[in-house]
């Protein structure tokens, strides 16, 4: 094919054309008797059709919509007075482009005049012909006009012989990618692909250089025949930063044309049109008469008549260049109509019916510009991801309105399904203000209004837009998204409500998200807040350590007269009696009480230890924002927390910098006292937890871990010498505290007076803390004799709260010290008043409470050596596993374990280790004796090999042998400290890649959480990302749901409130959900949940799963159009895997990474849902 480029040879092929168009002669108007119009159908769907629909209905006009198959639900088809199905059994764009189903509807129902709205067939000569030729009349220019104009290619020709100037461009519709490449060799990049037969960006592709032109010629191809139902293209030279300027014409049957001024709709992406504004800002006066001139003057050399509008380029000289003429209504038609207060679909069928622009009032020198308007698309699509069309069920729809505000929309209701087979337009939202910035202003706030739930939208971008200083007091040209990148930076929508229901429901069909013990439900009893003072709470020992530091407050702790407290309610007693699972939502209610009551103690230990990863892992709570509340309402009492030595509040062995770095954040989130341990009393690890809790400015408290018996001369491994021996060194390394931690309850009374006497002795300026467990019932007496040896504090839990596998009873303590010189000066009164919360807060959770397994403690703990919280975690686990009758035989073989690991120290780890495997041997029917001698061959608990290898430390007294070698065979060990070759963490790199995970919203606690629990705080934020915060829903409705119509509140903040009701739940559907249903502050809400136990039977398209690398998902909804790989296949990063295709919109789904293609799980014609495995890499 031989190409034309510019000059007078694109006059001469325009000469040939018009003899191509001599067939629609016959069809230019020879009478222009007025016909009126009674019945007019919409070839479209849509808020197009609509506006048409209430423009008829204005005029008197009976209505008619057309819909396809995927449509049934769809709004135009019921706001109009009859609707018919057109496209039986075509694809869903097929329907609408089928003429002779649209023509037999048309003359079936005597229907006068077909409107075409815009896009489908609205700028095709064919179909305007066969609505002529049936008689039918066509709401939009002849068909000779509608081929002259549709085709950008004669368009062009038309300009030229007009003298409006154009872009240098192709003549005609090029044929092969040949044409293109000739066409770059003439006049180099970049330029740009153009559908020849329709518009809206579909088709429309730059491309900067030949590496992109291949794909991009393809990819136009294939879009313009999608969208059209013809790829042919035409290419142009691009003009870079243009700013895109239209005019609207309007013609009758008698030559009038007038102009009604422009419209600047220069923000765009993918070249669709996402803001547009008219009059055009700051365009110079005469500008906009070339441009309106230019217009009018092509309008009338056509003889065009009905609405229409003409497209051009401005570059930065001011210079302006004719692209195309758009024959048909423009979807941003109403921000004319809103400076010029003429109504163009009104006009439109005016015209059609035979009247004159002059009969209609509308003459070139009545159109006046009154103020400014600006339209915003909104649009189901997510500015996150490259604008990726969003499908789904809208769940919440409430829209923005007032003054100065105009709404378009079809498809905007809740309930509405928005598929992936037609544009992602949702509504669009017209402000009109005086002036440019009254109506962004306008805008910005009902944009603020709308809430849109179910799917993503873009208007947290169109925000962004709308503040944009270039935005509001300059000019825009074709480059400003590209060109700000700030407009990305988007501010999350919180939709809390939403989510709220989302998780409620998910409970209500699937049961409690987090794992229960047994089946006792929650208490429907909520606890009684005692009274509370006005006013702040009294001066407590925080006071002391703000103003005196870490030192003076050690010193005024020991110069203190009676023996000091530790609450340990809000952690180590939970973490006992209830596995860890009080929520943040009943501390806080109690510890204002706990602030104004509880001044004098000595601290409220409450973070850290378990408490750190339960909190996410089966709380779905932020640990830190627990630590920041709690502070804020208990700002008098020091915070003490468990620092796990080098372990920090994991399992596991981090980089110095990162346990460094953990206890710089705990302080400076509220945290004052660390209680530092490790659980073999390793020495180099709690060095080194010691120093990062004193470089934080924290209270560092060194903990020896106790076991044994020192009041036992049979038992020598862990003598006074042992305990004298650590104290030593830690008072040397510089502890502020000494703390004795009994974590499993064996301190008997002697024993007692025999240590904290020789360490009273040895340190008598050292404040002494003493931590014990109550499992076999002489926590009290222990205790006691620890204050009477010399002890300056005790650990106690609050009565309700004490006893068992927790802490002694605060209230038998209280009592038996008052009026002796060990009197603890807290009131008794309101430690009663205390237990009384928690008594009844404790029934909240009855489905963890160790009770109902375990009746009492056991004095076996000082045999098998338990730790309090393990005890009754193994209680559990031995009835989960259906080992509750040989509860006695775990216990023993825990014993049996311990000797066998050479009689440990036994605290979180090392406690976890013994007890795997003691489990091991029990489910095994395992003695010691068979395990020593078969320890070559049998497969051990991963914990217990990695405690045999070094991965905790080294024990007291050495690894056992020959077990250790035997179990290891080759296996690497760790000599020394195990951090200590451990790389320092990067942190800009963590928090790097958890912003490009979860969103700009990443805290440095966020960071210090994936640091800690890299897993665990990932499914954190993906619930969170599901469900919203859930912290503030009670307890009963967080673990067990609302019963079906159980009304209750919600209290979201401070003055925002929900009253929520559950009315229903659905059958199962074939997705296999169900759709639960609320009465949300007195609107009918619904949510589909997954029925997990129905989904397990029902086969679904697997999900990528986001942490594996090479699982390459959807990134929107929508059909494969081609899949350019196949298994076994090398790939590269960046190399073109397949080709979706949603909302007439293809997307390129590229390589993130080189290897070969294990799995392909899609094929050509696919559909698929957001996140649908597409195919698996392995590096």
């Amino acid at each position: 094919m031989l190409l034309r480029f510019g000059g007078t040879r694109g006059i001469l092929l325009f000469r040939r054309r018009v003899g191509l168009s001599c067939r629609f002669a016959h069809l230019v108007p020879q009478s222009t008797e007025y016909r009126p119009i009674k019945k007019v159908m919409v070839a479209n769907r849509g808020e197009i059709a609509i506006r048409v629909f209430r423009a008829c209905t204005e005029l008197g006009i009976r209505t008619v919509a057309v819909y396809s198959e995927q449509d049934t639900g769809q709004m135009h088809r019921q706001k109009a007075d009859e609707a018919y199905l057109i496209g039986k059994g075509l694809p869903p764009v097929a329907a609408y482009l089928h003429i002779p189903d649209i023509i037999k509807v048309a003359t079936e129902n005597n229907v006068d005049a077909i409107h075409p709205g815009y896009g489908f067939l609205s700028e095709r000569a064919d179909f305007a012909q066969a609505c002529a030729d049936s008689g039918v009349r066509f709401i939009g220019p002849s068909p000779e006009v509608v081929q002259k104009m549709g085709d950008k290619v004669e368009a062009r020709a038309l300009a030229i012989t007009a003298g409006v100037p154009v872009v240098p461009g192709t003549h005609a519709p090029i044929t092969s990618l040949q044409d293109a490449q000739e066409f770059a060799k003439t006049y180099d990049f970049p330029i740009i692909f153009k559908a020849a037969y329709g518009g809206g960006g579909r088709g429309m592709r730059v491309v900067k250089g030949y590496e992109e032109l291949e794909e991009n010629y393809h990819r136009a191809y294939s879009e313009a025949l999608a969208a059209f139902g013809n790829g042919a293209l035409f290419v142009e030279k691009f003009i870079e930063k243009p700013r895109h300027i239209e005019v609207q014409i309007l013609g009758d049957k008698y030559g009038n044309v007038i102009h009604l001024y422009e419209r600047d709709c220069s923000i765009q992406r993918r070249h669709q049109k996402v803001v547009e504004i008219a009059p055009a800002a700051q365009l110079d006066p005469q500008l906009r008469d070339r441009l309106t001139s230019d217009s009018v003057k092509l309008a009338r050399q056509v003889g065009y008549e009905n609405a229409g509008t003409v497209e051009f380029l401005v570059d930065k000289q001011g210079k302006h260049y004719f692209i195309e003429v758009n024959s048909r209504l423009q979807v941003e038609h109403t921000v004319t109509e809103e400076i010029t207060d003429v109504d163009l679909v009104h006009a439109q069928i005016r015209v059609c019916e035979g009247r004159s622009l002059p009969e209609l009032g509308l003459d070139q020198d009545k159109i006046r510009i009154n103020g400014c308007a600006i339209q915003c698309r909104v649009t189901t699509e997510d500015p996150s991801r490259g604008f990726q069309p969003d499908t789904g069920r809208i769940e919440v729809f409430r829209s923005g309105e007032g003054m100065g505000i105009r709404l378009d929309s079809a498809s905007a209701f809740q309930g509405a399904i928005i598929s992936p087979h037609y544009d992602s337009l949702l509504v669009k939202v017209i402000a009109s203000g005086k002036d440019h910035p009254t109506a962004a202003t306008k805008m910005h706030r009902a944009l603020s209004e709308f809430r849109v739930r179910g799917v993503k939208t873009n208007i947290p971008f169109l925000q962004n837009v709308l503040s944009n200083s270039q935005f509001l007091y300059g000019t825009v040209d074709t480059q400003f998204i590209d060109e700000n990148q700030k407009l990305f930076i988007l501010k999350p929508t919180q939709n809390r409500a939403q989510k709220l229901l989302h998780y409620l429901g998910h409970i209500m069909v699937n049961g409690p998200m987090t794992p229960i013990a047994v089946k006792a439900k929650p208490s429907s009893v909520d606890p009684v807040i005692p009274p509370v003072p006005l006013g702040g709470p009294p001066m407590g020992f925080r006071e002391v350590l703000l103003k005196e530091g870490p030192e003076g407050f050690a010193k005024a702790v020991r110069k203190h007269q009676g023996l000091l407290l530790m609450d340990t309610t809000f952690r180590d007693a939970h973490q006992s009696l209830l596995a860890t699972r009080v929520r943040t939502h009943d501390l806080k209610k109690i510890a204002p009480f706990v602030s104004h009551n509880f001044n004098n103690l000595f601290s409220l230990e409450n973070w850290g230890g378990a408490t750190f990863d339960v909190a996410m892992r089966f709380l779905s709570e932020c640990p830190w924002k627990r630590l920041q509340e709690l502070r804020a309402l208990i700002p008098n009492v020091p915070f003490q927390m468990l620092l796990r030595g080098a372990n920090a509040v994991g399992y596991t062995n981090y980089p110095d910098n990162a346990v460094f770095k953990f206890c710089e954040v705990a302080k400076e989130n509220g945290m004052d006292i660390f209680r530092v341990f490790d659980s073999l009393n390793y020495i180099p690890n709690m060095l080194l937890g010691m120093e990062a809790a004193g470089a934080a400015g924290g209270v560092v408290e060194a903990a020896i871990s106790y076991t044994g018996d020192v009041s036992d001369p049979m038992r020598q491994k862990y003598s006074l010498e042992y305990y004298m021996d650590l104290a030593n060194e830690l008072v040397k390394a510089g502890t502020h505290i000494l703390s004795i931690k009994d974590m499993a309850g064996l301190l008997k009374p002697e024993a007692s007076r025999l240590l904290i006497g020789a360490l009273r002795d040895r340190f008598p300026d050292i404040p002494i803390h003493v931590h014990t467990h109550d499992t076999a019932g002489a926590g009290v007496a222990a205790m006691l004799a620890c204050a009477e040896a010399g002890a300056d504090i005790v650990d106690v839990a609050v009565d309700s709260m004490a006893g068992m596998t927790s802490q002694p009873s605060m209230g038998a303590i209280v009592a038996c010290a008052r009026g002796t010189r060990l009197d603890t000066g807290v009131s008794l009164d309101k430690v009663f008043d205390y237990s009384e919360y928690w008594e009844v807060a404790r029934g909240l959770y009855a489905p963890f409470d160790c009770t109902a397994t375990m009746k009492s403690g056991n004095a076996d703990v000082y045999e098998n050596e338990i730790p309090g919280g393990q005890y009754t975690n193994l209680h559990f686990q031995a009835h989960s596993m259906g080992l509750g009758n040989k509860f006695k035989e775990v216990k023993k073989a825990y014993a049996e374990a311990n000797k066998l690991l050479g009689d440990l120290i036994k605290v979180t780890p090392s406690s976890k280790i013994v007890g795997d495997l003691a489990q091991f041997m029990v489910q095994n029917n395992l003695t010691r004796a068979e395990v020593e001698q078969r320890a070559d061959e049998l497969s051990f608990p991963l914990s217990v090999v990695e405690f045999l290898q070094g991965h905790i430390g080294i024990p007291y007294g050495g690894f056992p042998e020959p077990f250790r070698s035997k179990v290891l065979k080759s296996l690497p060990r760790i000599e020394g400290r195990p951090g200590a070759s451990l790389p320092p963490m990067d942190f800009k790199a963590l928090e790097s890649d958890l912003r490009t995970a979860h969103g700009q919203d990443i805290t440095p606690e966020d960071v210090m959480s994936a640091a800690m629990y890299p897993k665990v705080f990932q499914e954190f934020k993906e619930f969170t990302s599901n469900f919203g915060p859930v912290d503030c829903l009670n307890t009963r409705l967080f673990l067990d749901g609302p019963k079906i119509a159980e009304e209750f509140q919600v209290e979201l903040e401070r003055g925002k409130t929900l009253h929520i009701k559950a009315l229903a739940m659905g059958d199962l559907n074939r997705s296999g959900q169900r759709e639960v249903f609320f009465e949300l502050n007195g609107q009918l809400r619904s949510v589909l949940v997954k029925d997990t136990a129905a989904m397990k039977e029902m086969h679904f398209h697997p999900k990528a799963l986001k942490d594996v690398r090479g699982q390459i998902g959807a990134p929107m909804p929508g059909k494969v159009v081609e899949v350019k790989v196949k298994e076994g296949q090398k790939v590269e990063k960046g190399q073109p895997l397949c080709v979706l295709s949603a909302m007439k919109m293809e997307t390129v789904v590229n390589s993130p990474l080189s290897g070969i293609v294990a799995k392909v799980h899609v094929n050509a014609d696919s559909s698929l849902e957001g996140d649908d495995l597409i195919l698996e890499i392995t590096e």
